[in-house]
């Protein structure tokens, strides 16, 4: 039977979390990791479970490879005042060629960030019971996400594999199609009407395992018939109104196909999903709260999130430097305090009050994946 958002919602799941912000309040992991910041903001980071609902690290996909052990991740997270990520990786970035390549990817990678956590004495929360721990004791939070259903191959059994391994949220879709396609991508002309056959088994299969959908670059036919036969909550984790359109017109033009309609953001947030707010497009911290208000307006202060679509950490011996953009801690120029202590102070100045930037900023995501995570 199809939920109504009602049911997911939120007397439930708000005592869930009744006591983790007074508990935390001063919490000094991650209040007192930068020192100029004001009292109001550094209390309001400490008592709010942050997540970052779309967030990377580079993880090498060659069989035979792993993360350096150099990466400062829990320093990263630290600057950050996030209290979780939903960390996520794609395998078709490089083209995939042969039978296997998506899959043996998908696996190198879960291999690497296996690695990577255990270097770091962190391990993946699978639930809304592990997130809420995992805060109470002051360590991030790590739900492992893949952007795409590649890795599948067709084959629905690799849900469970995947699954064990600790995966949590799956974009249903990528930049590229996958060898047996799951629907159509909003960046590519339309070839299967929008969601495949494959594309709803795979919903089906996740809906009943406990894996949260996440439906970002998905058209808006694909997005409407995933939520059609869904019995549980989905999420956009990064996206912008359609309205919002920055100030770099090369880049709005370019970016446009990637954002959501004012229509179809109601559709999602009348399903009971939540839309992540994406960092593309804006120039300054302010830029991005306009977008976070300008979501909110449209679908509700409980239907949106952060998404910011950037890196928490990377290796210390990449000679690269991060794109200005890029790193979670350095998005917009001269951006001096980490992510979630800038935005709070953003949002606080654009008049949104502690309540909303608590929801905003982890509850509604909490919500959603409580919801599809929870065994019935």
């Amino acid at each position: 039977m199809k939920l109504t958002k009602e049911q997911w919602t939120r007397r439930t799941f708000l005592s869930t979390l009744t006591g983790v912000g007074a508990g935390a309040l001063f919490n000094p992991f991650w209040s007192l990791a930068n020192n100029d910041i004001d009292p109001k903001v550094a209390e309001i980071v400490a008592k709010t479970m942050s997540i970052d609902s779309h967030n990377h690290i580079d993880i090498p996909l060659n069989a035979g490879k792993s993360p350096s052990p150099t990466f400062d991740l829990l320093g990263d997270f630290k600057k950050s005042g996030l209290s979780a990520i939903c960390l996520t990786f794609a395998v078709d970035y490089q083209k995939l060629e042969n039978a296997g390549d998506a899959y043996n990817r998908f696996i190198t990678g879960l291999d690497g960030i296996d690695v990577l956590l255990k270097e770091n004495n962190l391990t993946r929360s699978m639930n809304l019971k592990d997130l809420t721990t995992s805060f109470k004791k002051k360590k991030p939070a790590i739900i492992q996400s893949v952007e795409g259903g590649h890795f599948l191959e067709g084959q629905i059994d690799r849900l469970k594999i995947a699954y064990d391994r600790g995966l949590r949220v799956l974009g249903l879709l990528h930049d590229n199609d996958a060898s047996v396609p799951l629907g159509d991508i909003y960046t590519k002309p339309p070839q299967w009407n929008g969601l495949t056959k494959f594309g709803a088994e795979v919903i089906q299969e996740c809906n009943k395992m406990g894996i949260l959908i996440d439906l970002t670059h998905c058209s808006n036919k694909t997005i409407d018939d995933a939520l059609k036969i869904s019995t549980k909550p989905m999420i956009i984790t990064h996206t912008s109104l359609d309205t919002q359109l920055g100030h770099n017109e090369k880049m709005a033009q370019m970016m446009k196909p990637r954002l959501i309609s004012k229509e179809q953001a109601k559709i999602v947030a009348d399903a009971g999903g939540v839309i992540g707010a994406w960092r593309h497009l804006t120039d300054t911290p302010l830029d991005y709260v306009q977008n976070i208000k300008a979501l909110v307006d449209v679908v509700g202060v409980d239907n949106v999130c952060i998404g910011t679509d950037t890196k928490i950490s990377r290796a210390l011996e990449n000679k690269n430097p991060f794109r200005l953009g890029e790193n979670t801690n350095q998005i917009w120029q001269n951006q001096e305090a980490g992510f979630f202590y800038t935005v709070v102070d953003s949002m606080l100045k654009t008049g949104f009050s502690e309540k909303e930037i608590i929801k905003i900023a982890g509850g509604n995501f909490c919500r959603v994946f409580d919801a599809a995570t929870k065994k019935h």
